[in-house]
């Protein structure tokens, strides 16, 4: 069948590592592909990208895109065998200034809308191509929201993704929040198209989906349920969606009085909840509004059209990512508009100030005072969501008529669930990749089965927790709560650094490893929602503090300690190169050098002992665990992606693995004092311990697995095994090594995967029988524990819920990383 295929990543000595592959609709239904080395099988259609006019026009053979250069359009049109389907396709932005309070006060809004800034083509073809557009939301495309001329704000990047053969294409939205949050309110963001109307009014249909397979199936001009009956022939055809019969073989009873029946203009669908949207309708504007139904949770899913073309159009996560909306405009003129909110202007404007008022807290040591009580490391101007971004998925369809019901349902399940091509765990294991720290599940002794059961436990456990504590919004969808209160019988959600995890402890890492080992859908989806949000929302892509991430807090970008831990790109490694997806290349690869974000903030600036210290691009303090990893794999990223900086990438990688081997103790002194220039660490004479149970829980462990099985440097790996073996030995054994022990450490049970690793490596089974004690018997979770949920009901909770209380984030997201390690590397060492 037409594939097309391209790299994304080599392997050191120039191989290939990874690849990314393409299909198009004649995929069909099939549920399993070969791949094979050859000529792959030409597309009837290949899609094709020329540049006219001061356009990018994108010809997929079933459909032709013309794309701005400039301008508000993004799409200036959408045609299908020559009939124009739409056109205008643009970005909308509502503002206002101030938001009121209680019931006083009505506030003016602005009017915003995309400003094309430039437009790459990324790929030509022939299965695929794929266009990227950035810019600006501007006052009438222009202006500027002050009304200065040329000040624009919340900058885009969006693109757009053709298939040959096929009618539909899916758009990646992109945001980035740089206003001011005192002052710059979003009252509502969009995605609009302008769709011609060529049909008489009893021709137009309206479907727009509800739950389930559930559909409103309408007409402009409706002809069923009059009094007046203008024929059976008639009634159907207009609630399939096709061309009515000639008006001439109606009852003249209906068709004298056609022009006394509404036409019903205007369609909004607003999903304000994760648990409730309203549908109404109107004849036009200045009149009221009908309602037209409602429900639970929409599908996010609608088409506006006839029989000579029209467009379907979805945004996916619609009720998840609430507050959202759909809406038709002017279906009964020329043209009508469609909008897909984002935001959806009837909700509250978005409000991303901080949530308190600092409560005194002036200096470092009132701020770690309240650390002490709340958890939450608070700072004077550090709680800003300037920087902060927000991805979402959309998909339209260039319908040459009105669809079947069937095809609608089918086009509704693809806005909800994009088809993913996916290799299976035993071939993706069987390649070696990602670091070899996992292996395909395997039920195969009592003991293995037990652990397996515990880790479909806390999955189906926290996906459960989505739901009933209704986790969900624009900016909050994909993360999970940290800490649980059992006395409230809810989550810390208010409770300072217990509130959102914002990936404390890895639960990405436990997540992705669980899904290569599975293969399970749900697991896949779930996680793919948390890299969408911690990915972006989490981290800050503007500014200072453009390629760090905030720790966990009361909101996502709350808490003062603003660290490379979070912004990582190994919790995006994963789903990069399962799916090609652009956006998360491009996260990553803004990662290459954001080293010189300790330029600007010292991580450690509260309780550094060294007063002293100021930074310096020669001689900057650099740990070897948390901060390191996050350098590490945004190096290692670029380096086998071959992008633009990669073989300066590559440089601070190993001149980074050299001088930590280099440096006395190695992993064990905790850090060390790096040149940006020379992209080393300064190699010291005296011997340092200085060890961190957080260390190596934010992906350290993965990283270096994943660089000794690359890079032959024995020394890095022997300070490596030194740390693994000698974390969670006894202090008497770390005192005969280092000449001191590393004091009270915790998470052992998270470390005993360090133990397996060592045992592995050294093939040493003392340690092998070591690490399972330690998984077994550490501060973890223990088999003893129930492993199963109770269930809560009202008034204990506000939703029915299940309740584990001994049951947090941290724990579950480590007890995971150990379990899944564990198993691949001394599962044979089992007792």
């Amino acid at each position: 069948m037409p594939l097309q295929s391209w790299p994304t990543a080599y392997w050191p000595d120039g191989t290939l590592k990874w690849t990314a592959h393409a299909v198009g609709p004649e995929a069909g239904s099939a549920k399993r592909f070969t791949l094979a080395q050859g000529e792959p099988a030409k597309p009837a259609h290949a899609v094709k990208v020329t540049r006219e006019h001061g356009a990018v026009v994108v010809d997929t053979g079933t459909v032709v895109a013309r794309l701005g250069t400039g301008g508000s359009a993004l799409v200036r049109s959408v045609t299908r065998s020559g009939t124009r389907i739409a056109s205008s396709g643009r970005l909308v932005l509502l503002r206002q200034g101030r938001v009121g309070e209680g019931d006083k006060g009505s506030e003016a809004w602005e009017d915003f809308e995309s400003a094309v800034t430039k437009t790459t083509v990324e790929q030509e073809g022939p299965v695929r191509a794929v266009v990227r557009l950035d810019g600006e939301h501007r006052r009438g495309g222009r202006g500027g929201r002050d009304g200065r001329g040329g000040h624009g704000w919340l900058p885009f990047s969006v693109r757009l993704y053709f298939t040959a053969g096929s009618d539909a294409f899916r758009m990646v939205h992109t945001i980035t929040f740089d206003g001011d949050e005192q002052k710059d309110f979003i009252r509502g963001l969009g995605v609009r198209f302008t769709v011609p109307m060529r049909d008489e009014s009893y021709d137009r249909h309206i479907r727009i989906a509800g739950e389930g397979k559930g559909f409103l199936t309408e007409a402009v001009k409706g002809v069923t349920g009059l009094r007046r009956d203008p024929g059976a022939a008639v009634r159907a055809a207009q609630v399939k969606g096709v061309k009515l019969p000639d008006p001439a073989t109606w009852d003249e009873r209906v068709t004298k009085r056609l022009h006394l029946i509404p036409e019903w203009n205007d369609y909004t669908l607003a999903q304000l909840s994760a648990d409730g949207f309203t549908l109404r309708k109107r004849t036009k504007a200045g009149h009221g509004w009908i309602p037209a139904g409602g429900g639970g949770r929409a599908g996010g899913f609608g088409y506006v059209g006839g029989p000579s073309g029209g467009l379907s159009f979805g945004l996916r996560d619609f009720w998840e990512r609430h507050p959202t909306q759909l809406d038709i405009r002017g279906a009964g003129g020329a043209e009508a508009e469609v909008t897909l909110w984002l935001w959806s202007p009837e909700a509250r404007p978005m409000d991303l100030r901080f949530y308190h008022d600092g409560m005194g807290q002036d200096t470092y040591a009132e701020q770690l005072e309240g650390l002490e009580i709340t958890y939450e490391d608070y700072e004077p101007g550090f709680g800003t969501p300037y920087g902060i971004a927000r991805t979402s998925e959309l998909l339209f369809w260039a319908n040459e008529s009105t669809p079947s019901a069937a095809t609608l349902v089918e086009q509704a399940a693809a806005v909800r669930t994009p088809p993913q091509l996916v290799a299976p765990p035993e071939q993706l294991h069987g390649a070696g990749v990602f670091g070899g720290l996992w292996s395909p599940v395997d039920r195969s002794t009592p003991a293995k089965k037990a652990v397996e059961d515990h880790l479909d436990f806390l999955f189906d456990f926290h996906k459960g927790q989505v739901d009933s504590r209704r986790w969900y919004g624009f900016w909050d969808h994909g993360d999970i709560m940290h800490t649980y209160d059992e006395d409230r019988h809810n989550w810390r959600y208010d409770v300072g650094g217990y509130a959102w995890d914002n990936s404390e402890l890895s639960p990405d890492l436990w997540l992705w490893y669980a899904y290569l080992r599975s293969g399970r859908a749900d697991v896949y989806r779930f996680a793919e929602a948390m890299t969408r949000h911690t990915g972006e929302v989490d981290v800050y892509h503007l500014g200072k503090w453009a390629g760090l991430g905030t720790r966990h807090g009361v909101q996502h970008y709350a808490d003062s300690a603003k660290q490379q831990r979070i912004s990582t790109a190994a919790y995006r490694r994963f789903f990069y190169y399962l799916t090609a997806d652009e956006r998360t290349g491009d996260l990553m690869h803004a990662l290459w050098d954001s080293e010189k974000t300790f330029l600007v903030l010292d991580p450690l600036r509260k309780v550094r002992e060294d007063t002293d210290y100021e930074p310096d691009p020669h001689a900057l303090s650099i740990g070897f665990g948390t901060d390191w990893s996050g350098l590490a794999a945004a190096w290692l990223t670029e380096w086998e992606r071959r992008g633009p900086q990669w073989k300066a990438a590559r440089k601070k990688l190993l001149g980074t693995m050299e001088t930590i081997a280099a440096t006395p103790n190695g992993f064990v002194a905790g850090g060390g004092l790096y040149d940006i220039d020379t992209g080393k660490f300064a190699v010291p004479e005296e011997k340092k311990v200085s060890v961190s149970h957080l260390s190596a829980v934010f992906g350290l462990v993965e990283m270096c697995a994943e660089v000794i099985g690359l890079v032959d440097m024995p020394e890095f790996e022997k300070a490596w095994l030194a740390y693994c073996r000698y974390f969670n030995a006894s202090k008497a054994e770390q005192k005969a090594e280092y000449g001191q022990d590393f004091g009270n450490l915790i998470l052992r049970q998270g470390h005993s995967r360090l133990t397996a690793y060592a045992a592995v490596r050294l093939d040493d089974e003392a340690l092998a029988k070591r690490a399972w004690r330690e998984f077994d018997t550490g501060d973890g979770y223990a088999p003893s524990l129930p492993w199963k949920a109770e269930r809560r009901e009202g008034p204990d909770v506000l939703n029915p819920a299940e309740e584990a209380t001994w049951v947090s984030t941290n724990t579950t997201a480590q007890y995971g990383l150990a379990a899944i390690q564990n198993l691949a590397l001394i599962g044979d060492a089992m007792p």
